[in-house]
């Protein structure tokens, strides 16, 4: 064998540095976003501010830390691919409706269901749908690792909803958490379609404008809703949403992206189930929630899920 061959066939053996880095942005993001419901769930409990409002503030709050960030700190603009105004209008509007159906239809379904039920019906069937998306509109199939992946998930769901005896998972709640994962599958895979065609949007600039467009569109409902908090708390519930909007939005949304844009979109969708695991010991530790031995397995399932998979995405060769 030649030394070319040879230097070509490590080269295979050798985990993809891009699909690592993708791994780990998806991995924070992930960790971060598993703290998200067990905040909202305290402001829930603490105020009448519903998830519409939550999500407004959310989204506004976000898109103003990145861009006064970006102002203290500008960073060097990469090269970017010119493309036509109508395609990144779409690309833009479409990631904006999918993230605000995503966040509102979850706080939702954590009001109505729970978080630790809620967390990861949403999670757990976010893979299924962004896996028939990506295969519709971007060609991408499973593989070998990905089946086992997606099979996983889709039984842990079955086993988390079906085998629940007890009352804690509430039909209107799964819906909203199926209702969100939809959202999510539409967000992933248009943030997948943004690395695989190089539409010119870095994950800064696509979390800014998809805020912006969020915000935009759950004004009218948050103000239907009612902006303002009524609370005896309202210095808890101001720190609990400055966190949302600095860590598990501002923070944890370039990283999603960043790392949805190098990955397969049925892997970010997978891996993003890290979440459900830090949510679930949240609901128990600190909402006092009960997780039932249907929750448990199906979350055990869900993390050989995110295991298998990911150790099949890092050893793809970067193209």
């Amino acid at each position: 064998m030649s030394k070319t061959a040879v230097a070509a066939a490590s080269a295979a053996r050798r985990p993809s540095r891009p699909a690592l880095r993708g791994l780990a942005c998806l991995a924070i993001a992930g960790t971060t976003w598993g703290t998200t419901g067990a905040a909202m769930e305290i402001v829930y409990r603490s105020s009448d501010l519903g998830p519409l409002a939550v999500s407004f503030w959310r989204f506004l709050g976000g898109m103003a830390l990145l861009v006064a960030a970006r102002a203290v700190r500008p960073s060097r603009a990469l090269p970017r691919r010119a493309q036509p105004v109508r395609r990144r209008v779409l690309l833009l509007t479409g990631t904006g409706l999918g993230l605000a159906v995503f966040q509102t239809a979850y706080f939702g379904a954590v009001q109505d269901t729970g978080l630790a039920v809620g967390t990861i019906v949403c999670l757990g069937a976010a893979p299924v749908f962004t896996t028939a998306g990506a295969w519709v509109f971007l060609g991408e199939r499973l593989g070998g690792g990905g089946l086992p992946a997606g099979g996983g998930a889709l039984a842990g769901l079955a086993i988390l909803v079906l085998g629940d005896r007890h009352g804690v998972a509430r039909p209107v709640g799964v819906c909203l958490a199926l209702v969100s994962a939809a959202g999510y599958a539409v967000t992933n895979i248009l943030g997948r379609w943004t690395g695989r065609h190089g539409t010119g949007e870095d994950p800064y600039g696509l979390t800014v404008w998809s805020f912006a467009v969020g915000a935009a569109v759950m004004l009218p409902f948050a103000w239907s809703e009612g902006l303002w908090p009524h609370t005896a708390h309202l210095g808890r519930i101001v720190l609990l949403m400055l966190y949302v909007a600095a860590v598990t939005t501002a923070l944890a949304y370039p990283l999603y992206f960043a790392g949805a844009a190098a990955v397969r979109a049925a892997t970010a969708a997978v891996v993003m189930l890290i979440e459900p695991v830090g949510a679930a010991v949240l609901a128990v530790l600190l909402l006092g929630e009960r997780l039932t031995p249907a929750t448990v397995g199906g979350t055990l399932l869900l993390l050989a899920a995110v295991t298998g998979l990911a150790v099949t995405e890092s050893r793809r060769t970067a193209p």
